[in-house]
């Protein structure tokens, strides 16, 4: 390859370190004909030492769910029953093997990565992607994911991407974005010059020579092509058309140029192989055949060097098809459609007929719109939404009655919300709302203009128009409206105290106003209830119905549906209600739901749930092992969620700085959110980190800002906040801020009536009350946190009643509880709390000993995320399964641990490793 050394250095790196047991990925960028293609044969040629699998993307294949997921991976068909079952499973509902429910999109990346790595444990493996830009989305996402995942398996992905023009080309590919790249640029001068002159036989002014290579700025394919339609008259002249032109464009005018110099019969042969992405030859010749083309008509298209026929139908570059393709008029190109479409099985590929059907058709014709509808909807049983998408938008275009118009518009905008391009479902919402909506439909826009809006930021502007939406859907849909409901309280929740003019209080008076539901409530339907009846009437009514609710969603028979949309919100109605258990069995099955169901989407919204039952339970090293998940799997399949689980963390562990940078970022994100809740979850966190670090005021200041708002609400931090608040103000001198926290506080753990509520009520009586009775509220909530599993609370408690005991000077009763308080803050982690201890007992005259901790500090958080698993007896795929690796990085990862601790086994892991 002419001047590609750096280049092939680099791919040569890439297939060394393969070669050695890692993975690559890499992205391969360039201008059209710059030489991307011929990279990749360069690596290609390899193919006695890996196994090479290669796919090149089509555009017109772009709106086929999961075509080139399935172009890559159907020879290794025979390894899909090595993987876990549900990734099995996944794949084989996508390639359309199986029915059932339709995949996430991330479980179907995690098995394309497990897949990859299968098939590399008996040879290294290459994947090369060519023309990734024109990769349907669900394939893209998915094998992007794989990419990044990648770490130890002999495994190495490269794409070639067509760098964006200025003309037409599809912008950027963010599922790429982060990827190591290499761009490719043209040839230096001096190699251009050569190729140039390869091209150009003769004798020729070094001037017209150094203009050619400065227009072409050194494209192989331009240096190559260019010059052969051009006389030397022109030439001598100064070359080409004006520099400003899009040098893509120049390329693929000479292509037409040639291709119209063909016969006619050979044209219109090309355009039929040209509109058929698939390039099967049997496909191409059962069209001519239709037309009266003899197969004698691809001879001088052969001989041009334009196309290649024989297993497949292959153009000799993108722009040959392209210029082919958009040369004819747009009535010839339809008629080829149309050929191909009555020449495709409607049994074996009923989703490629109706594709060429509807490019095949000018005007409105709703047989053919029916047929994209159905296809949509093979595609959304296959998990392929972008695809479902498209079908549905194109069957929008031909549908000619105005209300299934509307119909089918409002489905497009539904999938592509739930294929994430939240801006062209507003557009297609746009086309819904154009005409004339009868209330039931007004209703259903305006919930799914409530829902993106929701879906894209949290914050204000959700709550009022998902409120609008439930009245109008009111009368005709009962169940629907009272759904949105929900979600418009739900929204007011995390709108919190940017609430833009609906909050909690309007969304549950106006769901208040709407009548019962006739039929057998559902468990969501017990929910709205009860938090309509919390906002509206207080906790002594509210309380009762939510408890109802909440079992409710622990009953055997809760729909899976129902488990996956609402079990969050009950999660957090459960931790402001003080019942840990309920919030611990709920958190549970939420995680369990979704890891079963491979809800990707949802499972960093369950494993903060969960995170936080462990963080009050004082599992610290189990709530860092979760919270390191969230963190992973949020960056696996990108969604922005705010870090809570580890400001929960770090706010219970007293690490000062890691919080401080945590409430920070959490604040600043809830503002430009409007999320105000993550405010709330700030002041508290702020103040119960400075309750820990003993800066009493700035924790006083931190609670009633948080606490501020006085009514009835849903959520727990807002409740949680009230207690730190009465001891912060009880230790700053502020006896009157406290005793008013503490009526607050009672007003929701009064009706509560456990355990944790009833313990944390009387440790903050104890704070505001002398003498005996001081004494007797101490040891009550001690009693009680003593029957909860609230281990964090109840040290808090005995460390109180220890400094209490010490003021009161009762130096060795003080010792007891604070010694009590200080190793079981040390056994949890809590830090701060610990060294608080410390201090006390330090003064009552006691020395505190050291304690042995576990020699983990040198593992990386993924190595330590890994040991965890391990001790919980997860398998090595049941680890990469949590954790979005495959099997073998976990292997890598622990052969690394075991150096690390000087171990040599799984087993030696069960126990703690001291230092």
């Amino acid at each position: 390859m002419r001047d590609r050394r750096a280049e092939c250095a680099q791919l040569d790196g890439l297939l060394e370190a393969v070669r050695g047991g890692e993975s690559r990925a890499l992205v391969i960028r360039g201008e059209p004909g710059v030489g991307k293609t011929a990279l990749l044969d360069y690596v290609a040629g390899r193919e006695q030492e890996f196994r090479i699998c290669r796919i090149t993307g089509v555009q017109s294949e772009m709106e086929l769910a999961f075509a080139g997921l399935h172009q890559l991976c159907a020879p290794m068909a025979d390894r899909f029953e090595q993987l876990p079952v549900p990734q099995c499973d996944a794949l084989r509902a996508v390639f359309g093997l199986s029915s059932g429910q339709a995949p996430d999109g991330f479980l179907v990346g995690l098995a394309t990565l497990g897949l990859l790595a299968e098939v590399a444990r008996d040879r290294p493996l290459l994947c090369l992607v060519d023309d990734a830009q024109w990769l349907d989305r669900a394939s893209m996402q998915a094998l992007a994911f794989a990419a990044r995942r990648l770490l130890a398996e002999s495994v190495a992905v490269v794409f070639a991407v067509r760098v964006p023009d200025e003309v037409s080309e599809p912008a950027g590919l963010p599922e790429l974005a982060g990827l190591p790249e290499m761009m490719v640029t043209g040839l230096p001068d001096e190699d251009a010059r050569t190729l140039l002159r390869s091209a150009l036989p003769g004798l020729w002014d070094e001037q017209v020579l150094d203009r050619i290579v400065a227009e072409t700025r050194g494209n192989p394919l331009a240096l190559l092509e260019l010059p052969k339609d051009s006389t030397p008259a022109e030439l001598a002249g100064g070359f080409g058309l004006p520099s400003a032109r899009v040098l893509t464009g120049r390329i693929q005018e000479l292509y037409q140029r040639r291709v119209l110099r063909l016969p006619p019969e050979t044209r219109r042969l090309l355009l039929i192989a040209a509109a058929e992405p698939g390039g099967e030859p049997a496909l191409l010749w059962r069209a001519a055949d239709r037309l009266g083309i003899g197969i004698e008509a691809a001879t001088p298209a052969v001989s041009a060097g334009l196309v290649q026929i024989s297993e497949r139908v292959r153009f000799h570059h993108p722009l040959v098809r392209s210029a082919v393709y958009w040369a004819p008029a747009p009535e010839e190109r339809r008629r080829a459609h149309r050929v191909l479409a009555d020449v495709t099985d409607p049994q074996a590929d009923p989703d490629r007929r109706a594709w060429h059907a509807a490019q095949g058709t000018q005007g409105p014709d709703e047989h053919v719109a029916a047929e994209l509808e159905r296809s949509a909807g093979r595609a959304q049983a296959r998990g392929g939404l972008a695809a479902a998408a498209a079908f549905l938008a194109r069957a929008v275009e031909l549908t000619p009655d105005p209300a299934r118009r509307q119909e089918r518009a409002l489905a497009a905008a539904q999938a592509s919300h739930h294929a994430g391009t939240p801006d062209a479902a507003l557009r297609l919402l746009s086309i819904a709302a154009a005409g004339p909506l009868d209330e039931r439909r007004r209703g259903r826009v305006d919930l799914l203009r409530a829902q993106i809006a929701f879906a894209v930021e949290r914050g204000s502007d959700a709550a009022p128009l998902l409120l609008k939406a439930a009245r109008q859907l009111e009368p005709h849909d009962l169940p629907l409206a009272r759904e949105t409901y929900l979600e418009a309280i739900s929204a007011a929740m995390f709108a919190g105290r940017l609430a833009n003019g609906v909050g909690q209080l309007e969304a549950a008076q106006a769901a208040r106003s709407a009548p019962p539901t006739a039929r057998r409530p559902r468990a969501s339907d017990l929910l709205l209830d009860g938090t309509t009846m919390l906002i509206t009437e207080g906790s002594d009514a509210g309380i009762p119905a939510l408890k109802l609710a909440l079992s409710a969603f622990l009953a055997p028979d809760l729909p899976e549906e129902e488990g996956l949309r609402w079990l969050w919100l009950a999660n957090v109605i459960s931790a402001g209600l003080w019942d840990h258990e309920t919030w611990g069995r709920l958190a549970t099955r939420h995680l369990q739901l979704t890891r079963e169901t491979g809800q990707a989407t949802a499972l960093p919204f369950a494993l903060t749930a969960r995170t936080a039952v462990h963080v009050f339970a004082g599992e610290l090293t189990e709530a860092a092992s979760l919270a390191e998940e969230v963190s992973m799997v949020s960056q696996a399949i990108g969604i922005p969620l705010l870090p809570y689980a580890a400001l929960f963390l770090a706010a219970w562990q007293g690490r000062e700085a890691d919080c401080t940078r945590l409430l920070a970022a959490v604040a600043a994100e809830g503002v430009r959110r409007g999320e105000g809740n993550a405010l709330t979850v700030v002041g508290w966190a702020r103040a119960m980190l400075c309750n820990s670090l003993g800066q009493y005021e700035q924790a006083a200041a931190a609670a009633s800002e948080a606490g501020r708002h006085r009514g009835p609400e849903v959520g727990a931090a807002a409740t949680w906040v009230l207690m730190e608040h009465v001891e912060a103000a009880a230790r700053s001198g502020a006896p009157e801020q406290a005793a008013d926290a503490l009526h607050r506080l009672v007003e929701t753990t009064r009706p509560s009536d456990t355990d944790w509520a009833l313990g944390v009520e009387a440790r903050s009586r104890a704070l505001l009350s002398t003498g005996a009775a001081a004494e007797d509220h101490y040891r009550e909530a001690i009693e009680r946190l003593s029957r909860t599993a609230v281990r964090g609370e109840l040290a808090r408690s005995h460390l109180l009643y220890g400094e209490w005991l010490r003021r009161e000077r009762r130096q060795r009763d003080a010792r007891e509880q604070l010694r009590t308080a200080h190793e079981s803050f040390t056994t949890m982690g809590m830090e701060a709390f610990a060294q608080r201890a410390e201090r006390e007992l330090l003064a009552t005259g006691e020395q505190v000993r050291k304690r042995t901790v576990e020699a983990t500090s040198e593992l990386t958080a993924q190595e330590a995320q890994i040991v965890r698993l391990v001790r919980e007896g997860l398998t090595n795929p049941e680890i990469g399964a949590r954790l979005f690796i495959s099997p073998h990085t976990v292997e890598w990862h622990l052969r690394k641990v075991f150096r690390k601790l000087g171990i040599t086994s799984r087993r030696q892991l069960q126990r703690p490793i001291s230092a």
